[in-house]
């Protein structure tokens, strides 16, 4: 069965279940849409760490399909342009995000269509930390306590996927022009940033090998190593939370001489988790 992969706030291959779901049923249909409906376009600066984040993924893959519109029209047509019986993809948890892809995958379901949801963005979905009493939790410490009590499961390899490219379909991404132009004012950004997949395992490693150790001291200097730089590589999904938390977990485990550090630094994780409950 042919499955349409969209990809949203989760620009990997590696733990990502949506990609797993579809490569484990047959042909992987991967595409990008530029949601021109989106009351929070991105600025400047996320327009350019994109650009270079789905061009390693469309190189990763070996192809990808680019679409602008609505996204609801573009699947929709991209269903019936493939003959693709399924559509996947990760959640994302703004409020207007969670609105619109309930409505997509009502709409999607209406037309026979096989369609999936799956969590690949944080530790535990909102509704699964609660107060005993049934709510969602209001203040950080007592919901950073109920959440590490959790599992987080183990990270997901990436598949072997069999992915589909249909000749003549979407846009080109150069014709986006996510790039500025006159002036270049991201000029010399490469040289201290890599958007990507590969990028942001790098920066991770490297903050493995010089930033953990006195994380909990240095954390607040962003001159020195000890500051993750992975905001962005989480943004926009190159790498996942429980991909960071794990190997973390497993670093601490390995070194107690870390352990303090290793459990400031996925607080600071868990005020992102938060954050996300509170939405």
């Amino acid at each position: 069965m042919t499955t349409i992969l969209w990809f949203r706030q989760d620009l990997r291959l590696s733990d990502n279940p949506a990609l797993c779901h579809a490569a484990a049923n047959g042909p992987v249909i991967p595409v990008y849409i530029r949601d021109e409906t989106d009351p929070l376009p991105l600025g400047g600066a996320s327009l350019w760490w994109l650009h270079h984040s789905l061009v390693a993924l469309r190189d990763d893959l070996g192809g990808m399909v680019f679409l602008s519109g609505d996204p609801l029209e573009c699947l929709s047509r991209l269903a019936v342009e493939t003959g693709a019986k399924a559509i996947v993809w990760n959640r994302t948890y703004e409020p207007h995000a969670v609105k619109r892809d309930k409505a997509i995958k009502a709409a999607l379901k209406e037309k026979g269509l096989d369609v999936r949801s799956f969590k690949a963005g944080l530790l535990h979905e909102p509704w699964e930390v609660e107060t005993g009493a049934g709510d969602p939790y209001k203040v950080f410490t007592p919901f950073w306590r109920a959440a590490r009590e959790k599992p987080v499961g183990e990270t997901l390899a990436r598949p072997d996927a069999e992915v589909e490219i249909p000749k003549g379909i979407g846009d080109d991404l150069d014709d986006w022009a996510l790039l500025p132009e006159n002036p270049d004012w991201a000029a010399g950004w490469d040289d201290t940033w890599t958007p990507g997949e590969a990028g942001a395992r790098k920066r991770f490693d490297a903050f493995l090998d010089d930033g953990l150790n006195g994380y909990a001291k240095l954390r607040d200097r962003p001159d020195q190593e000890n500051v993750s730089r992975l905001s962005p590589h989480l943004h926009f999904g190159e790498i996942s939370p429980r991909q960071i938390h794990n190997r973390v977990r497993f670093l601490a485990d390995r070194e107690p001489a870390v352990s303090r550090d290793a459990d400031k630094f996925l607080a600071e994780l868990g005020w992102r988790e938060f954050s996300h409950h509170l939405l």
